[in-house]
């Protein structure tokens, strides 16, 4: 069997089984060997029999939740790809043929495009169709480096092997940047073909809810890329507050009239500690996420986490350490030098800052470093006493 159309489903009895007919229709106009599959998520208004009569194979996913309904009917479907679609009769099923084509021709993930398609007037949101979905769909591109134009449409198609090799685990609506940004991460082909969306046939509110779903999607983006989310700006909270204090320390700084002294200095090295903690964040979060297998072993991490053991990591940070407690040595010399007298506190502040700052962030550097060999990513040990 070459496809699967597969269609989640909860309480959706006014339009499945259109959506059913549809699809057969589709598999049968394009001569496509095909099935179609319907995951039902617990409907109670009786969707599972209407599908059935009109020609679906029905499973039934315990688990709640869209994604869930999903990722159960891609373990349950028969066919090498999969069309996926959602049940309200907003998504022509009647053509196949462009994500068939796709597929055939070695694409492994085929997103339908909504906005290159055509939006029939009232079928989304006018929050989704001029904020949600075009902003999201862009922060999916930037921090994905992906070509994806329409993130979030609800009709794609892929090779279901494929697809299941990459770990989908979303149980709830932000599958669908799951879907996109593991296959991104994976390199695995993606390609868009335009599709139409119609007004859905539904009378009844959709499941969709804009402002906690619109989250999930962004928390999910965030969470699956830890270079933008704390690395960047973990390096630029440290070069500004370095850059600061090394303006700062030889005397006051004034730009048109305003004045920048110690403390504005002492502000600076809380800036420089919380970039580095990012910093040090992001190493760590992408470490756990190649452990766990949701994100990919790159080059660069890897010679990173091979290069950073953890006897480097504890004589860089004792070495950033013996630099702040040699500025105190030296804060303490000159006020002996001074026989213990009264010294400026704004001179001695400009060493005390660095120097308190410079201890703190080799502390970070040499504990964040065991941290690190904890988790072991790359080369995990046997624990004692166990079986290979």
């Amino acid at each position: 069997m070459e496809v699967t159309v597969l269609m989640p489903c909860l309480d959706e009895a006014e339009t499945v089984a259109t959506c059913v007919r549809k699809a057969r229709a589709g598999l049968a106009t394009a001569r496509i060997s095909g099935e179609v599959l319907v995951a039902d998520n617990g409907s109670t208004d009786g969707s599972q029999a209407l599908a059935e009569a009109a020609g679906a194979r029905v499973i039934h996913v315990a688990e709640r939740g869209y994604g869930s309904a999903l990722i159960g009917g891609m373990r349950a479907a028969h066919g090498r790809y999969v069309i996926m679609g959602d049940a309200d009769d907003s998504y022509d099923f009647a053509v196949l043929t462009p994500f068939v084509e796709r597929l055939r021709a070695g694409d492994e993930l085929v997103m339908g495009n909504r906005f290159a398609g055509g939006i029939e007037p009232g079928a989304m949101p006018l929050l989704h169709r001029a904020l949600g979905n075009p902003v999201l769909s862009f922060i999916g591109r930037l921090l994905f480096r992906s070509r994806i134009g329409d993130f979030h449409c609800g009709m794609r198609g892929f090779d279901r092997s494929a697809m299941l090799r990459l770990g989908l685990a979303s149980p709830g609506m932000e599958l669908a940047s799951e879907m996109v940004v593991k296959a991104t991460l994976a390199g695995i082909r993606v390609s868009e073909v335009p599709i139409r969306l119609s007004r859905d046939g539904r009378s009844r509110p959709p499941h969709l809810r804009s402002w906690r779903d619109g989250w999930r999607h962004l928390r999910f983006l965030l969470l699956m890329s830890p270079r933008w989310l704390l690395l960047y700006p973990g390096l630029a909270l440290l070069a500004l507050g370095l850059g600061v204090q090394f303006a700062i320390a030889r005397g006051p700084v004034v730009i048109r009239g305003v004045g920048f002294d110690i403390h504005t200095m002492l502000y600076a090295a809380g800036i420089s500690i919380i970039g580095l903690q990012l910093v040090i964040f992001s190493v760590l979060a992408r470490a756990i996420g190649c452990l766990k297998g949701v994100l990919p072993r790159t080059g660069a991490i890897v010679g990173l986490l091979k290069y950073f053991t953890l006897e480097r990591g504890i004589l860089t940070g004792m070495g950033i350490a013996l630099v702040g407690l040699g500025l105190a040595v030296r804060s303490v010399t000159q006020w002996v030098d001074a026989n213990l007298s009264t010294l400026d506190p704004t001179d001695v502040m400009r060493q005390a800052i660095p120097s308190v700052m410079l201890m703190i962030a080799g502390a970070e550097v040499v504990f964040a470093s065991f941290v690190l060999n904890f988790i072991e990513p790359f080369e995990p040990r046997q624990a004692p006493g166990t079986a290979a």
